[in-house]
């Protein structure tokens, strides 16, 4: 008798779907709300540390880098003084602390003054920071600016540091999205290089599903993260001048808003930030795998 009460009783919580709803929401939790000043963030990286999250906003705004402790309380306010924010789209660290700046937003696919910013910053307690490497880049393939809107593939707001090397991946803008993207290779020094077409992918769903707008790899280099609007994508199965046997993993967050920034906590936590509008967003979250 008590087992049939037990089942009737989680039949009856299986079909209601605001219980269902509940169990999903638990997935993405939110770690802390943003800053007011912080509208429109692009991008979160931690410092080596990981006491420090360091993050950006995106064109129309100013050439800032912004901390945050793992409260979220606004820590620092850094002024990058030899450089404008064109579009800054991503900020990464690699594997010894240095910091990064993707400037290569590009939504209308006809920029040719695409970089990528190392910047001097050490800790939360600066005020100001300089540029110490600029990294431009052209997109091997592309030879129209703009190309056809049916080619409008040559978008970023996505890139990871690995061996030496940037990695980007693109976002998809073209009439008729399918969920193609491409990754390039360009190394990190300082120079102007035609960014290496290494693979072009395509992940399933519709432009909320698919358009790519963060990237972050784990310590032992064997996993990355791309982020949309309502899921990740878990890359396996890479090497550093090889995606051709890449393998996908969609997970849906059972959460839709405009995420724009992820980086890995550790290798089984990551950290989501999305814009504020009038509704959602404007938090940063902690998803676990």
């Amino acid at each position: 008798m008590l087992r049939t009460v037990i089942l009737s009783a989680f039949f009856l919580w299986s079909c209601n779907p605001k219980a269902q709803d509940s169990a999903k929401d638990e997935a993405l939790k939110v770690e802390f709300t943003l800053p007011k000043k912080l509208k429109e963030v692009s991008g979160i990286a931690l410092s080596k540390d990981k006491k420090t999250i360091w993050t950006i906003e995106d064109q129309g705004n100013k050439n800032r880098v912004y901390g945050l402790d793992r409260q979220g309380k606004l820590i620092a306010d850094v002024l990058v003084e030899n450089a404008e924010n064109t579009d800054w789209e991503e900020i990464i660290t690699d594997t010894t602390g240095n910091i990064y700046i993707g400037d290569f937003g590009n939504n209308d696919n006809e920029r040719k003054d695409l970089a990528i910013l190392k910047i001097d910053l050490k800790d939360a307690s600066q005020t100001t920071t300089q540029v110490t490497q600029t990294t431009r880049f052209h997109y091997e393939g592309q030879t129209d600016f703009p190309p056809k809107k049916s080619n409008l593939l040559y978008d970023c707001e996505a890139f990871i540091e690995m061996d030496e090397n940037f990695y980007l991946f693109t976002k998809n803008r073209s009439k008729g999205f399918d969920g193609t993207f491409l990754v390039f290779q360009v190394p990190n020094k300082e120079g102007d290089f035609e960014a290496k077409l290494i693979a072009t992918l395509k992940l399933d769903g519709k432009y909320s599903d698919a358009a790519i707008t963060s990237a972050s790899i784990n310590s032992t280099k064997d996993r990355i993260v791309l982020l949309n609007h309502k899921n990740i994508q878990v890359l396996t199965g890479f090497s550093a001048n090889d995606f051709s046997k890449v393998k996908i993993q969609k997970i849906p967050l059972h959460h839709n808003s405009q995420k724009e920034g992820i980086v890995f906590l550790d290798d089984k936590t990551l950290l989501i930030a999305d814009e504020k509008d009038k509704e959602t967003g404007g938090n940063v979250y902690k998803f676990s795998f």
